[in-house]
């Protein structure tokens, strides 16, 4: 497989994609309260999608002979794998929930995930979701040009290891 060289209109456009994925999460994660359902937030997220001139990417994906996906988020709650379909189902005290979102802006697509605790979480929980969000910024961090793989491994092995997880 050979690597494709974006011209600098083509990063500029992919970077467009991904700020406007990140202005939706970040919306997304500020509703994110005991007592919204996973239906709301779908829909906050197809309405933010649309006033920033962009489509929910996964809104009827069909990969293969599946039924097509119904939602702009994949909501998973608490030990739910993750690409569940938003119901309306609500969230409660405690919940941690993780959501996913693709964005597509002029033809690029812009995918990115975020876990979150729903009003207040148990101190361990907070704890776990601090351990790998300093792990996920270790390995981001060590993700650079020339870098071996197991550099970045080791990153996020080192930082994960430092809280016992």
């Amino acid at each position: 497989m050979s690597v494709v060289i974006k011209s600098n209109d083509e990063v500029a456009a992919m970077h467009q994609a991904g700020r406007l994925n990140a202005e939706v999460r970040q919306i997304l994660r500020e509703a994110i309260r005991p007592g919204v359902s996973g239906r709301e937030l779908d829909e906050l997220a197809k309405e933010e999608i649309a006033r920033r001139g962009a489509e929910p990417t996964f809104v009827d994906y069909a990969p293969g002979d599946r039924p097509p996906y119904p939602g702009a988020i994949c909501f998973s709650v608490n030990e739910q794998l993750v690409h569940g379909i938003p119901g309306d189902a609500v969230l409660k005290d405690g919940d941690i929930v993780s959501i996913d979102l693709g964005v597509t802006y002029n033809g690029w697509v812009s995918d990115a995930a975020f876990t979150a605790g729903v009003g207040t979480i148990a101190p361990e929980t907070e704890a776990l979701l601090h351990a790998t969000d300093e792990a996920l910024q270790r390995g981001i961090e060590a993700a650079r040009a020339g870098v071996y793989l197991g550099d970045v491994s080791y990153a996020i092995g080192s930082a994960a290891g430092s809280y016992g997880v």
